[in-house]
C-alpha cells in the first residue's frame, strides 16, 4: 500500500474542518468503533415480566388475607345463632284502663268578707292546716256594736208606744160597748196598735242584723283544709266587693282525681257500677313510675266529649299521706277486671309481620317454627294469649332478628327466663312509659327493690 492510499483514507473532509474548531480536532481513527450490546434490546421485556410477577404477588397476598375472613364468615353462617327463650305459663291478667287525670279538690273555698270594715287581725299563717270553725280574721266590730245599741233603744221606744196603744184600745172598746164613743175612734186605735207592732218587729230585725254582722266580723274557716298564701294584710279596709278575698282554703282529705277514659269502656264500667262492685283506681305520678295513692270510682260524667270520644270519671282518694296535691297531673289506672289462670307470653316474644301476630316456638330439637297467635289484654310485659300457645311451649325472646322458620338455634346459657305470676294490684307498678300519653290498657306489676 502506498502513501497516497493511506493519505486518502485519513484525509478529513473540508466541511468537517470548517465545523470543528482547531482545538477540538481529534483524530477519530485512533478510537475503536463501539457496537451496541445485544442485551439492551431485551431490557423492556424484562421490565414487563417483573411488573407481571409483582402484580401476581400482590393478588395472591390479598387473596391470602381475605381467605380467613371468608372462612370465618362461612363458619359463622353454619353455626346456629344463640337465642334466649321463655316458657309459656299461666297467671292472672289484670285488665286496666289508663287515662290522664288531674287532682281536683272536693272543696275549694275563697274566704271573703261579708261586711265592710278595717281588718284588725289575721289569725292564720300561710300553708296552715285548719279545721272547720278555726279563727281566720277579725274585722273591726265597733260600728256594728254601736248600731246594735241604737236599734235596741229604738226597740224600747217603739215597745212603749205599743203598750200605750194597747191600753187605749182596751179602753176604747169598753166605751164603744157603752155607746160613749164612735166606732171609728175605736177602729183607728186598733190600727195604731198594729202599726206599733210592726215598728217593734222592725227594731228586733235590725238588732238581729247587727248581731249577724258581728258574727261576720269574726271570720272562721268554713271547711277543713289547707290555707294558701295570704291575700291581704291586717290594717287594710276590706269590702264585700273585693274580688280576691282574704285567703283560699283547699280541702286535701279526702281529695278526688278527674280523668278521662275511652267511650268504648263505658259499658263495662257501668255494668260494674250497677252490680255494686267498687272499681279500684291507682294514681301514678307524671312519669308514670311512682304510685301515689289508691282510691275508688265515685261517679261518671253525664255526657261524652264528642271532640275526643272520652268521658270524665271522678275517683275519690283518702290522701292520708298528702301525696296528691291539688291540680297535680297524674296517670290514673282503672282496674276493670282480672283474668284468672290465663295463658301468658312475654311481650318481647310477640312479633308482627306478614303472617300476622306470631312468635318463634322452639321445638324439642332446638328448631324454631313460626306460630301465629291471638292476643288478649296486655298486663305490663305479659300478654294474655287466647289461642296459638299452651303452657309449656318455649318461645324466643331475644335474638329474633337472625331467625327464620325451620332454623336451628342454640339456647345460650342461662337463656331460659322463668315465668312468674302476676302480683296483686295493691303491690303493683305501672307499665313501661310510652312516648305519647294516652288511654291504653296495661298492667300492674310487682314492685321490685
Amino acid at each position: 500500500m502506498d502513501d497516497r492510499t493511506v493519505g486518502a483514507k485519513t484525509k478529513t473532509p473540508d466541511h468537517a474542518l470548517l465545523r470543528d474548531p482547531p482545538a477540538l480536532r481529534v483524530d477519530r481513527s485512533k478510537f475503536p468503533e463501539v457496537k451496541a450490546k445485544p442485551g439492551s434490546r431485551l431490557r423492556p421485556l424484562v421490565l414487563i415480566v417483573i411488573a407481571i410477577l409483582l402484580g401476581l404477588g400482590i393478588y395472591r397476598g390479598a387473596t391470602a388475607i381475605r381467605a380467613p375472613k371468608e372462612s370465618t364468615t362461612e363458619q359463622q353462617n353454619t353455626t346456629p345463632p344463640p337465642v334466649r327463650v321463655a316458657t309459656v305459663g299461666t297467671s292472672d291478667i289484670k285488665v286496666v284502663v289508663t287515662g290522664l287525670g288531674t287532682v281536683t279538690p272536693i272543696a275549694n273555698v275563697t274566704v271573703r268578707t261579708q261586711v265592710n270594715g278595717q281588718l284588725l287581725q289575721v289569725g292564720f299563717t300561710e300553708g296552715q292546716l285548719v279545721k272547720k270553725g278555726d279563727f281566720l280574721a277579725q274585722i273591726d266590730p265597733r260600728p256594728f256594736q254601736l248600731a246594735q245599741t241604737q236599734f235596741e233603744g229604738q226597740l224600747i221606744h217603739d215597745q212603749g208606744l205599743l203598750d200605750q196603744a194597747r191600753v187605749n184600745l182596751v179602753r176604747f172598746q169598753t166605751l164603744l160597748k157603752q155607746n160613749s164613743i164612735a166606732r171609728q175612734q175605736a177602729d183607728d186605735q186598733a190600727f195604731l196598735v198594729t202599726q206599733y207592732e210592726g215598728s217593734v218587729k222592725t227594731d228586733q230585725a235590725q238588732i238581729e242584723n247587727q248581731k249577724l254582722n258581728l258574727i261576720y266580723a269574726h271570720i272562721v274557716s268554713p271547711i277543713d283544709g289547707r290555707v294558701g298564701l295570704r291575700l291581704v294584710d291586717a290594717g287594710n279596709y276590706v269590702q264585700t266587693s273585693d274580688a280576691n278575698g282574704l285567703a283560699v282554703i283547699t280541702q286535701l282529705q279526702p281529695i278526688s282525681v278527674i280523668f278521662v277514659v275511652p267511650e268504648d269502656d263505658i259499658p263495662e264500667i257501668q255494668a260494674a257500677t250497677r252490680a255494686g262492685l267498687p272499681l279500684e283506681v291507682t294514681a301514678y305520678d307524671r312519669a308514670n313510675v311512682n304510685r301515689l295513692s289508691v282510691g275508688k270510682v265515685a261517679t261518671l260524667d253525664n255526657q261524652i266529649d264528642q271532640t275526643t270520644g272520652t268521658v270524665k270519671i271522678r275517683a275519690d282518694f283518702d290522701n292520708s299521706d298528702n301525696k296528691l296535691f291539688p291540680n297535680q297531673f297524674v296517670n290514673a289506672r282503672l282496674l276493670l277486671k282480672s283474668l284468672h289462670a290465663a295463658v301468658t307470653v312475654p311481650s318481647s316474644a310477640v312479633q308482627h309481620g306478614a303472617p300476622g301476630t306470631f312468635v318463634y316456638v322452639v321445638g324439642p330439637d332446638d328448631t324454631v317454627s313460626v306460630r301465629t297467635i291471638t292476643l288478649g289484654p296486655l298486663d305490663g310485659d305479659m300478654y294474655a294469649v287466647t289461642s296459638g300457645l299452651k303452657p309449656g311451649d318455649r318461645v324466643v325472646v331475644d335474638g329474633i332478628d337472625r331467625l327464620r322458620d325451620g332454623a336451628k338455634v342454640m339456647i345460650s346459657s342461662g337463656g331460659e327466663e322463668p315465668h312468674g305470676q302476676a302480683a296483686p294490684a295493691a303491690e303493683s307498678e305501672p307499665p313501661a312509659k310510652t312516648g305519647t300519653p294516652g288511654n291504653t290498657r296495661s298492667k300492674h306489676q310487682p314492685n321490685k327493690p
